[in-house]
């Protein structure tokens, strides 16, 4: 018997079906048997709701629904009642691209640039270390020419010094991270190397669940949240050698920068600002600590979340590269939900080559996560860019305006230069309007604490901000909800029809495909190309799915061509 039968009287249960084939039976009172059940909801609650929804009914067609709408009230109470642990997914699952695609197949192609050396030499100052990318890193490790025990040592001591001012951190992890880099440098005694990611220390932004670590999920309800395993990602990690030294600040529930000890602040403040010592500028998207402490040199690399942006608008706020893989690339097992249909986690990082390498740390099915495809990932580094189909939306380049034109103007001036030849290409879509799929879901998956009121607790009380959007969900009917996602599914045709011409598409910020691309689940990379009055600006990449090595090839391309890379925030203690 189901929970939900359960939960019914024994006459419920009995009782003839009256009702049409496959609809549920009314559910009696409560008040024992053969009693007439209450009608709590009246005719006029019925007429105002439905005005709420633009729907209008004939009076004869509202007095037939009043019974049922009454008697769903105590089978909706019935279902509030059943536990549902947090990392209970609903039982469905979007899968992007068209059904009948079939999944890649054989083992990753996946190279490196840096060169198998024999030798390597650290600076003297070990903090000179502390902007170097995972890339450069990785050798050091490897060679034991600096050990994981002082590379992290030096990690902590600069995020104890950095950190208080961005408000990046919520937990230091010291303990078990000088346990870790110590583990990382007994294996390597061993001649047992991992790989590039051992002994490099990381942080993660906390909604990733950690073992006897708390993870708060940047919200005051959940400040004393301790799980009791880890995410598959952190797992993962681990098993690489990687080295974990921090739960990063987030956003509350994953929206914005700001959390229950304030606003994590980017590393890069106005000119006018730096003179008064102050950070000005807040991290943007919910991963904003991940981005912030990758950007300030306080992490070898972190671990992001986007849902609708949280990866590429703090990495653009920061100056970080990002990588919003597909959506199913990586296990969200032990991720705090906010969109089962449109989470995604992926890697931010100093440079383009790092987030390949920390992508192929975590990516692949887990047995957990039945939304993960078996793709194998591709990384090629060498790969000929005349091989790649690149177009870019040319319109939204030629809209910006002011001292913005000439920074991309010169940022499409390096692509050609490194070798990219771009064709101007358009996309219209009107089919965006079903971004409300997030609201909803997250109205699901944080509904126990919009009815008890802990939502009261957040910070962020404002019309924009969750308490408001969770409690304003809870009238998106789930008619509307399921048309909804048919129609992502005819933008998912629309969309693979277009990408179908190109390998990647370059964007300019702000542009016109952040909503279409988070609902389709394409991976997009997003990296520093200038800057206006001391503050980075971005320049992006949008893959076909399952297929980041693409544009994490032309975001390398020119990388090698510029400097932007190698211009670091001087921070303010």
């Amino acid at each position: 018997m189901s929970a939900l039968a359960a939960a019914r009287p024994a006459e419920a249960q009995q009782r003839p079906a009256t009702n049409p084939p496959g609809a549920p039976p009314p559910v009696p009172p409560p008040q024992g048997r053969g009693a007439q059940q209450p009608m709590r909801v009246t005719k006029e609650q019925v007429d105002g709701a439905l005005k709420l929804l633009g729907l209008e009914f004939q009076d004869a067609e509202v007095d037939q629904m009043l019974r049922r709408v009454n008697g769903s009230l105590f089978t909706f109470e019935a279902v509030r009642k059943i536990e549902v642990p947090y990392d209970t997914e609903p039982a469905i699952a979007f899968h992007p691209g068209l059904p009948n695609r079939v999944p890649g197949k054989g083992p990753a192609r996946f190279t490196t640039t840096f060169a198998r050396v024999k030798t390597a030499k650290a600076p003297k100052n070990l903090e000179d270390l502390a902007f170097w990318r995972l890339s450069e890193l990785a050798p050091l490790v490897r060679l034991r020419a600096v050990s994981s025990t002082d590379l992290t040592k030096m990690y902590l001591d600069r995020m104890k010094k950095y950190s208080p001012k961005l408000l990046s951190v919520v937990t230091l992890t010291e303990d078990q991270a000088l346990q870790q880099a110590a583990r990382a440098d007994e294996e390597l005694q061993r001649g047992r190397y991992l790989g590039p990611l051992h002994g490099i220390p990381f942080g993660v932004k906390d909604l990733f669940d950690t073992k006897g670590i708390p993870t708060t999920w940047g919200a005051e309800p959940f400040q004393n949240r301790i799980p009791e395993y880890d995410a598959t990602c952190v797992e993962r990690l681990y098993k690489a050698g990687a080295v974990l030294i921090a739960k990063l600040s987030m956003g509350a529930l994953a929206q914005g920068d700001l959390w229950f000890k304030g606003r994590t602040m980017s590393p890069w403040p106005t000119p006018a600002s730096r003179e008064k010592g102050e950070y000005d500028r807040g991290s943007s998207g919910s991963s904003a600590g991940s981005a912030a402490c990758t950007a300030a040199g306080l992490v070898g690399f972190s671990l992001g979340t986007e849902t609708l942006g949280s990866i590429v608008s703090p990495s653009t706020a920061c100056g970080t590269v990002g990588l919003r893989p597909t959506y199913g690339r990586v296990s969200r097992h032990g991720a705090m939900a906010l969109s089962w249909t449109m989470d995604k986690i992926g890697p931010i990082c100093r440079g383009v080559e790092d987030c390949a390498l920390v992508l192929h740390a975590i990516y692949g099915p887990d047995g957990h996560d039945r939304s993960v495809g078996a793709d194998p990932l591709h990384w090629e580094p060498h790969k000929p860019l005349t091989s790649l189909r690149v177009g870019v939306l040319q319109k939204d380049f030629d809209r910006l305006q002011g001292d913005q034109k000439p920074i991309y103007d010169q940022a499409l001036a390096d692509l050609k230069k490194a070798g990219v030849s771009m064709t101007p290409v358009e996309y219209q879509e009107d089919l965006t309007g079903i971004r409300y799929l997030l609201e909803a879901e997250g109205a699901a998956a944080f509904d126990d604490i919009t009815r008890d009121g802990q939502v009261r607790t957040l910070k962020g009380q404002g019309p924009g901000d969750w308490p408001n959007t969770f409690r304003s969900s809870r009238l998106v009917p789930a008619v509307e909800y399921i048309r909804a996602q048919r129609v992502r599914s005819l933008l998912v045709e629309r969309f693979e029809k277009f990408m179908a011409d190109w390998d990647v598409i370059v964007l300019a910020p702000n542009n016109s495909l952040l909503v279409t691309s988070n609902l389709t689940g394409n991976p997009q990379v997003v990296m520093k190309c200038g800057f206006l009055n001391g503050v980075p600006r971005s320049i992006s990449f949008l893959g076909r799915i399952y297929d980041e090595g693409s544009p994490l090839r032309v975001a390398l391309a020119y990388e090698r061509v510029t400097e932007w890379h190698k211009k670091n925030p001087a921070l303010i203690s």
